[in-house]
Formats: structure tokens, C-alpha cells, sequence
């Protein structure tokens, strides 16, 4: 081993001789950069090697170049690259080529090999690394894709690129990106190569007898690609998604009508087709005496979105699907949310908005997310009425939904509707008792604003024998806080009482009496202590942090010091797994202070 280190060390002697009388570095670096090189080396050569020693020797080789150039630039100095920089970047070449070969599943080292070679200017290797790395990884249809974008973008080699995105194909004949890719290559090239005949014909030079072809340059070959992907995979999201790629480029006018007709005829079953088309309408060009009045623009504006409300009518019409209706109703909430200084267009987006969603409840499409745009809308328009029937009509289109009765609910308490309390059991009745915590804490915050003490008190008692465990804690823990602001400390302690063997219980149960009982102008220690001890019993093995409360109360003013090297005893004994390492770390800081 030592003599391959030797000889590896000796073939960096004329690079680094040409770095000192160039000037670049001084003599003591250039015996740093030697005792460096010959520890990384020797890493490099042990009977068992790291992934991570290829990559700090690589690193260290990389920071040596970057060095090299800016000590070039600050002596301005740009001469015996191939004896200087050439021998280095082989060499990072060299150990990439020995990592990747060692460890070929790491798409990572790949990559970063390539990045290397794109960025030192070694753009023939570059294309050895892909190959290598797509023998091995031609699962990856990202991969292929950055192989081709290389051949086109960084060596102009729109042949190769082609050739990539073909193979690719082959493994991957139905993957979306890999057509879409493929299809802007084509595009590029096609831009390049009018380019060029426009540079040529400006220049007027002779092309003697090479021509452009003609059906080239109108963009035939991206056609030709469109065919073969439409045929493999039919889907109006795929194809719409070729159409803005061809809209990015000015001369695909022809190209775009085509994909445009072949959409209208072979995807009209397809609710996007229709948003698509009707969304087309808002580019259309206006009429241009309009546009110089802010009534003119209004009115304009205005005329477009009927354009679109149109095709939308006949998308409903020839499709009457929840997305068909749900792209409809999209549409025009977000025209009524863009902001306008004409009344006039406001209120006409107001009126048309209202006027889908309810064709879209009465057609029972519509879903459950835009019964919350409905409610808003009536409501900021002050039809409390329509609000209040819309809410009702939310529950009984989606009877299982927490979401839709919460909404509807929330809204009825606005309005005062006095049939809230019966519609709190309908929900509890028709929801899944697993999801339905956020009713039951609405209706004990309706009951506490709108009820009696004792029509209240029955809510809790309901909630706290619900067999769920979450709506059951938390009705027990909500209890107390009330108990305490409305009947004080006694009611409270009492209700503790009632409720302190009937499980399940939440930690915040037993912190929500402690706070009540430190906030007494002189707390009894011996509840605080029954209150922790029972707080233990339930949590004792996992919350550390109850652990070091209790210590803190004995430790305090109405406590005894001597009790929490007891405590701290039993907290050793009772917890479990990583909470005994964290309570020992934390009693730590605590003793000295800082916690």
C-alpha cells in the first residue's frame, strides 16, 4: 500500500514544482498540500474503505482548484493549465470513477460527479458519466431527463438528446414527464434551427446546396412526438400540458391549433377540457376604444367572463359531473375574489357566483368545501335568511361531515336560530363519535353563552360518558374551568372530587386544579400534594416533567425541602426509557439553577 501512496504522491511532483515557480503558492504550501494528499491517499488505499473518505479526498482535490483560480486572478496569471488544473480535475475524475464504481446505488455521488464535470469544463466526460450512471439506474426516469437536457444544453448536441429521450421511452413508455421533456426538446431544437436560418439569411451568406427543411422549422418532429404520446397516454391534463409547452414559443401557432382541435374532439369528456377552453376566453382580445376608461375596462372584462360562463354551460350541460361543476363554481369565485373599483362588475360577479353554486346544490354536486364560499357570501351580503337555509341544506347533503355541521352550526349561532340545541343532537346522531370533539366543544361554548347553569352542567355530564376517550377528557377537563369561573374554588374542588376516579383522564385535568388551587391566597400543600400524587398514578412512568413540578412545590414556600429527595427517588424508579435520562438532565439544571 505504501508504495502506491508513494508513487500517487510523486505524480503530483511536476504539478505542484509548476504551482511554486508559477507563483500560485508558496513553498510551505505546497508541503501542506503534500502531507494532506498522502493522509487522504492512505485512507484511500485501507482494506476497508468509507464512502466518506472518497468524498473529503474529492472535496480537498475540488478546494485546491477553486484555490488555484483565485490566486490566478489575483496575480493575473492564466497560463500552463494542462500542467496545472488538467492533472488535478483527471485525477477528481479518476476518484469519482473508483466511487461510483464501488458504489453504484448512490444516485447522489453520480450526480455529483456530473455537476463537476459541467462545472471544470469537462464536458466530454460528462456525457461517459450518464451513460455509466444510466446502465445503472434506468429506473429513474429523472435521470434521463438530465442526460438529455445535458447533451442539448451543455454540448448542443440535439442528436444525442433525441437518442436519450428514446431510450428512455423504452423503459418508461407511459411516464408523463419523459413525453413532456422529450416534446420541448424537439421545440428547442426546432427554435435553434430558425435561429441559425435567420442569422444565415441576415448575414446573406451562400448555403450552396444544404437547405432547412421547411416541415423542421414548422415544428414537425414536436408533432410527431405529441402523436406518439396521445396515443399511449390519454389524458386531457397530459394534453393540455403539451399545449402550454407549445405556447411558450412563437412560431407553433399551426402546432397549437392542432393539439387545440384534438382536444375539443377526443377529450370532451373530461371536465378540465371544458376549464380549459373556457378559461381561453379571458385572452381573447378586446375591443381596444374600450380600454381607456375604467368602465370601458369593466365592461370588457365583463364581456369575456360571459364568453366563459358560455362554454362552461355547455360543459354542464354536456357533462353534469361534480368536477365539471366544481371547476365552474372555481372559476367564479376566484373572478368575484379579484378586486374592482366598479360596482357594477362587482355585483354582476356576485349575482353570477350565486347563481351556479345553488344549480350546483340543486343538482347535488357540489362540494363540500364551497358550501363554506356559499355561507360567506350571503352572510357579508346580510341575507341571514338564504344563510340560514344554505346551512341547513350543508347538513343534509353531507349528514356525516363534522366539517359541514360545524360550519353550519357556527353560522346558525350568528344568526340566533333558536333550533341550535336540537340540531347539536341531530349532528352528534348522524357524525362518527371518533370525530366528534370539535361538535361537542361548540356546543358546551353555545350552552355557556346561551343556556342555564343546568342546562349546561347536562351537556358535560353527556360529554364527559361518551365512550370516546378525546371527547371524554376533554368534556371533564372543560368542566372544571367552568366549574371554577362560575361556582369558584369550592365548585371546583368538588367537581374534582366527582370526577378524579372516573377515567380516562388527561394530564391538563390534574395541571388545571393545581393552577386553581396555587392561585388560592394560601394554597393547602396537602391537596396540591394529592393532586400530584394522583397526577403520578395515571402519568408517572412517561411525564417527567410532573416529576420535577411536584419537586418544585415541595422546594417552594408552602412546601417541604426535605420530601423531594424522596420524590426524586420514586421519579428514578417509576420512569421509563428516555424520560429518565431527560428527568436527570433537567433536575440537574434545576438544582443549579437554571432551569
Amino acid at each position: 500500500m505504501a508504495e502506491i501512496v508513494q508513487q500517487r504522491i510523486e505524480d503530483r511532483v511536476p504539478e505542484l514544482e509548476q504551482l511554486e515557480r508559477v507563483g500560485l503558492f508558496t513553498k510551505k504550501e505546497v508541503k501542506s498540500i503534500i502531507k494532506r494528499a498522502t493522509a487522504l491517499e492512505y485512507k484511500l488505499h485501507r482494506l476497508i474503505v468509507n464512502k466518506e473518505d472518497f468524498i473529503a479526498y474529492i472535496q480537498y482535490e475540488i478546494n485546491v482548484l477553486e484555490l488555484v483560480k483565485k490566486r490566478r486572478v489575483h496575480i493575473h496569471y492564466q497560463f500552463k493549465k494542462e500542467e496545472i488544473e488538467f492533472p488535478i480535475i483527471h485525477r477528481i475524475n479518476s476518484v469519482f470513477k473508483r466511487a461510483t464504481n464501488k458504489w453504484k446505488g448512490d444516485v447522489q455521488l453520480w450526480l455529483s460527479h456530473a455537476a463537476f464535470c459541467k462545472k471544470w469544463a469537462t464536458k466530454g466526460q460528462i456525457s461517459k458519466v450518464f451513460s455509466a450512471m444510466l446502465a445503472i439506474h434506468p429506473d429513474k426516469p429523472a435521470l434521463w431527463i438530465m442526460a438529455a437536457k445535458s447533451e442539448l444544453e451543455d454540448r448542443s448536441s440535439s442528436e444525442s438528446a433525441r437518442h436519450l429521450f428514446l431510450r428512455a421511452l423504452r423503459f418508461h413508455p407511459n411516464n408523463k414527464k419523459v413525453y413532456q421533456e422529450y416534446f420541448r426538446m424537439e421545440l428547442l431544437h426546432c427554435e435553434k434551427l430558425r435561429k441559425q436560418k435567420n442569422d444565415l439569411e441576415t448575414a446573406k451568406m451562400d448555403l450552396g446546396e444544404y437547405e432547412f427543411s421547411p416541415e423542421i422549422l414548422s415544428g414537425k418532429l414536436a408533432e410527431v412526438v405529441y402523436r406518439d404520446a396521445t396515443g399511449k397516454i390519454k389524458e386531457a391534463e397530459f394534453v393540455i400540458s403539451l399545449l402550454n409547452i407549445a405556447a411558450i414559443f412563437d412560431f407553433t401557432k399551426e402546432l397549437q391549433d392542432f393539439i387545440l382541435q384534438d382536444l375539443q374532439d377526443n377529450y370532451t369528456e373530461d371536465s378540465l377540457t371544458w376549464d380549459f377552453m373556457a378559461k381561453r376566453e379571458l385572452e381573447a382580445p378586446g375591443a381596444g376604444e374600450e380600454l381607456h376608461t375604467a368602465k370601458g375596462r369593466a365592461s370588457d372584462i365583463n364581456r369575456r367572463e360571459e364568453r366563459c360562463c358560455q362554454v362552461y354551460e355547455e360543459g354542464v350541460k354536456s357533462l353534469n359531473t361534480e368536477p365539471m361543476w366544481t371547476c365552474y363554481v372555481a372559476f367564479c369565485w376566484g373572478r368575484l375574489k379579484r378586486k374592482t373599483n366598479v360596482q357594477e362588475l362587482k355585483e354582476k360577479r356576485n349575482e353570477r357566483q350565486l347563481g351556479v353554486l345553488q344549480r350546483a346544490h340543486d343538482s347535488s354536486l357540489l362540494k363540500e368545501e364551497f358550501y363554506t364560499t356559499w355561507l360567506k357570501i350571503l352572510l357579508s351580503s346580510g341575507d341571514d335568511e338564504g344563510a340560514a337555509s344554505v346551512a341547513m341544506a350543508a347538513t343534509q347533503r353531507y349528514s356525516k361531515s363534522v366539517s359541514v355541521w360545524s360550519l353550519s352550526l357556527r353560522t346558525l349561532m350568528q344568526l340566533g336560530s333558536g333550533d341550535v340545541g336540537r340540531l347539536f343532537q341531530e349532528a352528534l346522531t348522524h357524525t362518527n363519535p371518533k370525530e366528534s370533539l370539535p361538535l361537542w366543544q361548540l356546543q358546551v361554548q353555545w350552552s355557556v353563552a346561551n343556556q342555564s347553569p343546568e342546562e349546561t352542567e347536562a351537556v358535560f355530564k353527556r360529554g364527559q360518558l361518551s365512550a370516546v376517550s378525546a371527547v371524554s377528557m376533554e368534556m371533564k377537563e372543560s368542566y372544571l374551568d367552568w366549574s371554577f369561573s362560575t361556582g369558584g374554588y369550592k365548585k371546583a374542588r368538588k367537581a374534582f372530587t366527582s370526577l378524579q376516579e372516573n377515567r380516562p383522564l388527561s394530564k391538563a385535568f390534574f395541571t388545571t386544579m393545581i393552577n386553581i388551587e396555587k392561585e388560592q391566597e394560601t394554597p393547602k400543600m396537602n391537596f396540591l400534594r394529592d393532586y400530584f400524587e394522583r397526577a403520578l398514578q395515571e402519568f408517572g412512568t412517561s411525564d417527567d416533567d410532573l416529576w420535577l413540578q411536584y419537586i418544585q412545590e415541595e422546594m417552594g414556600t408552602f412546601g417541604q425541602p426535605e420530601n423531594s429527595g424522596k420524590i426524586h427517588w420514586r421519579a428514578m424508579k417509576f420512569l421509563e426509557g428516555e424520560s429518565v435520562e431527560r428527568f436527570t438532565c433537567r433536575f440537574t439544571l434545576m438544582q443549579t439553577g437554571h432551569l
